[in-house]
């Protein structure tokens, strides 16, 4: 059994070791919002935290994550109230649906790592393969969950613009 802690809770994988961790968390723990895209860590449609840095969740055994932490899009914020869900919602920047939880997984990361990242630094580190098209959008959308996490936006209720403070 490979043991670990998922979006907050203990859990215990009765698994080969070396299943990769988006199938264990697919297939085992029930959590499909993190989506199988490319199998090879390019896409980013399976973007997880690991120990707090994303990971794409294809490329890494149950093995290398026993004993960590390990968060999904479903642990990110239970209620859709993160900052980046609220912003990618108020900026349009969802289409299809299927990077999306990658993508936010990805983007949320980066600004708990710099809270004022610039449009080119977004860009950058937000690799995730979209094949809608919304990546103009999604760097607006980050830069105003930037300014939301920072307090100089004010988040409103769910899917409504945030308000300008």
């Amino acid at each position: 059994m490979t043991a670990l802690t998922v979006n907050g809770r203990p859990l215990s994988f009765a698994m080969d070791p070396q299943t990769p961790l988006l199938w264990a968390l697919r297939d085992a723990a029930n959590l499909t919002g993190t989506k199988y895209g490319c199998g090879s860590g390019e896409c980013g449609a399976c973007i997880v935290w690991v120990d707090g840095k994303a990971q794409a969740s294809c490329q890494i055994t149950l093995a290398q994550v026993e004993g960590g932490m390990v968060t999904t899009i479903e642990g990110l914020s239970r209620d859709r109230s993160h900052p980046v869900q609220q912003a990618m919602v108020a900026q349009g920047a969802i289409q299809c649906g299927f990077c999306t939880s990658g993508i936010v997984m990805a983007a949320a990361a980066l600004l708990a790592s710099n809270p004022a990242p610039s449009a080119e630094q977004i860009r950058a580190s937000l690799t995730n393969i979209c094949r809608c098209g919304v990546t103009p959008r999604l760097v607006q959308a980050v830069l105003q969950a930037a300014r939301i996490q920072r307090g100089e936006e004010q988040q409103s209720a769910a899917g409504k613009a945030p308000v300008q403070g």
